[in-house]
């Protein structure tokens, strides 16, 4: 059939097993053409077909409440509710996001771009459900290491205890966008691989297609279950919840999933059914991929599976940059240990952890719990790296505040990701950081306009006794094949431009400011260009310089404004009781939706043009 003429999922109810596994083929083949061109997270997706299939099949949303957790693993579900003549704009400006959205579709209950906020959400639906006497179901797609986090467990704890029945959909690939990592991850796998498993789970098949459904097969599969619990122990993690388990069964067979499917929905208590799906299932790069190189792609051929965005010769990721500096700190220091929450791809991690697996930790996705980790290791004497996404810090905001800043520890943070990033919109811009942490005594917060500071940045981070933040964005920068390393004292900023009776000045940070410095060099303008590459500590000698010259000040961030350098900067002024004109660029008191980075920051105004028109006018 041709896939973008899917209205809705009305029509699933009408098909035969043979005819779903059809369709299972035909979203599978389009799903792969249209993230070829596109890009997009693609192997979870192919995972989840035959999951998704089933799960309308049975289920009626949008009476129904489904969630995925997380996220970017929903396009089977928009191309099933009508959103496959939209794909060709998959996570393109003003095009539909990769992520559930309310806004998009009544189908769409709930938004999640970070992981394992489902369950909790899930419990909230039902118990207003009860509260309201209303009748429907709450479906959780829990996957993607989801499951293995803090927060589902902290919910499971609470849904065991309730009695408003939650519907939990635990989507087992042993992947989230790396292997699975932690005890839990090795009972699952145990479970996964264990032979009474296998034996007991031809049994299940049996039993689903030979018997009617009702009372007698749920008594029958609860009889099994029992058999599951005697043998395999780590099977026993949700009745330890109590929480009624189903599984494990084949997440890639419609016709079981449907049988179980309605077992679950004729179930009057909240229940786990265990799918074990193949993650990247149809394609073979994706299938043989191991370390999370298909997890999130930018466009491929799909015949050869080369990528087709190439990086610039010459130039690096500031991940990796970051990444390789570090590691030279590890060859000549043995205290400096590296730690992730389950981005070792993303953060170009993968050296250092083969290089020193004993000083390398991925702590899976639990950010607070890497932070206090991290002040574990600091308060015992080792020096702790944490590689961290910005837009996943803010989870561990509380150990920023209660270890690193309240002990004032000596934790090098990398922010990776700073800034605008695109295509995954409001849930992974990372322009809140500066704002969240800038509060905090004994932080420093830096970011660098290139390769070569970039490096000097964190040398200097790992001389520094106190918490030390440094930003970056997830670009990559030129390598100057000639670098040298300097010393860089903390709070120091640096004239990029300086004239000895400018008309203004000009303060930013990152990587904007050659760009800035290009223009008014280029156009002869008489014009201070500082780099403020210590956004806490702020350089108050050249602040004293701008009080003195009393000219107007620009300062330009793609940050959120509110808290930002914009406010450190109006502190000193307003304390040095100053009246010099203060004007800021940056983003406004608001969410930025998903797309290409050119065209958000023309749209939020903060684009280098919109900057210098706004000076020049």
């Amino acid at each position: 059939m041709n896939i973008k003429d899917i209205k809705d999922p009305s029509f699933l109810k009408d098909l035969s097993i043979k005819q779903l596994n059809e369709l299972a083929n035909d979203i599978r083949l389009f799903l792969l053409d249209s993230v070829s061109k596109t890009g997009g997270h693609l192997s979870s997706n192919l995972g989840v077909v035959e999951l998704t299939i089933a799960l309308h099949y049975v289920f009626n949303a949008p009476e129904d409440k489904i969630l995925f957790d997380v996220g970017h693993q929903s396009y089977i579900h928009k191309i099933l509710t009508g959103r496959a003549n939209k794909m060709d704009n998959l996570r393109k400006f003003e095009g539909i996001s990769g992520f559930q959205k309310r806004i998009e579709s009544e189908y769409d209950c709930f938004e999640a771009g970070h992981s394992s906020t489902a369950l909790s959400t899930a419990l909230g639906m039902a118990v207003a459900r009860d509260l309201n006497h209303d009748n429907y179901n709450v479906i959780s797609v829990v996957g993607d290491g989801s499951m293995m986090s803090g927060l589902s467990l902290e919910a499971l704890n609470q849904i065991g205890f309730n009695k408003n029945k939650v519907i939990i959909i635990f989507n087992d690939n042993n992947m989230s966008i790396d292997k699975n990592v932690g005890s839990l991850a090795k009972a699952f796998n145990k479970l996964r691989k264990n032979k009474t498993y296998n034996e007991i789970k031809i049994s299940i098949k049996d039993l689903l297609r030979k018997r009617k459904f009702g009372e007698a097969l749920i008594e029958s599969i609860h009889n099994l279950k029992n058999k599951i619990q005697n043998n395999i122990v780590d099977s026993g993690i949700f009745d330890d919840f109590d929480i009624y388990y189903l599984g494990p069964i084949d997440g890639n067979n419609i016709e079981d999933l449907i049988r179980v499917f309605e077992i679950a929905k004729e179930k009057e208590y909240s229940c786990v059914i265990h799918c074990v799906t193949k993650k990247g299932k149809g394609y073979k790069y994706t299938e043989q991929d191991t370390i999370g190189l298909w997890h999130g792609v930018g466009r491929f051929n799909i015949e050869t599976g080369e990528f087709l965005d190439k990086k610039k010769q010459g130039y690096l990721s500031c991940s990796q940059i970051v990444s390789n500096t570090v590691e030279k700190l590890m060859d000549g220091n043995k205290d400096i240990v590296t730690i992730t929450p389950a981005m070792k791809i993303g953060s170009a991690l993968s050296n250092i952890a083969e290089k020193y697996p004993d000083r390398f930790f991925d702590v899976g996705i639990a950010e607070d719990h890497a932070i206090c980790f991290a002040s574990g290791l600091a308060l015992s004497g080792k020096r702790p790296f944490v590689s961290i996404y910005s837009s996943f810090s803010q989870r561990a905001y509380d150990q920023f505040n209660h270890e690193l800043s309240r002990m004032n520890l000596p934790v090098v943070i990398g922010l990776d990701r700073s800034g605008l990033v695109g295509d995954d919109g409001e849930t992974h811009h990372g322009v809140f950081d500066i704002s969240f942490l800038r509060s905090l005594p004994n932080v420093i917060i830096c970011q660098a306009k290139d390769s070569s500071e970039l490096k000097d940045l964190i040398i200097a981070g790992f001389k520094q006794n106190s918490p030390y933040f440094i930003r970056y964005t997830r670009n990559s920068l030129k390598e100057d094949p000639n670098y040298v390393s300097s010393d860089i004292e903390v709070g120091s900023w640096t004239y990029l431009n300086k004239v000895n009776n400018p008309k203004l000045n000009i303060i930013s940070y990152g990587e904007d400011l050659d760009s800035i410095d290009e223009y008014v060099k280029d156009n002869n303008l008489e014009y201070n260009v500082i780099n403020a590459r210590y956004i806490k500590p702020i350089d108050t000698k050249i602040m004293d310089e701008i009080i003195d010259n009393n000219k107007p000040l620009f300062i330009y961030t793609t940050d959120i404004i509110k808290g930002g350098l914009y406010d450190e900067i109006l502190e000193y002024l307003n304390n040095k009781k100053c009246n010099i004109e203060v004007d800021i660029t940056g983003i406004d008191d608001k969410f930025i939706k998903h797309g290409d980075v050119k065209l958000l920051k023309k749209s939020c105004n903060i684009d280098l043009e919109s900057f210098f028109n706004k000076i020049n006018n």
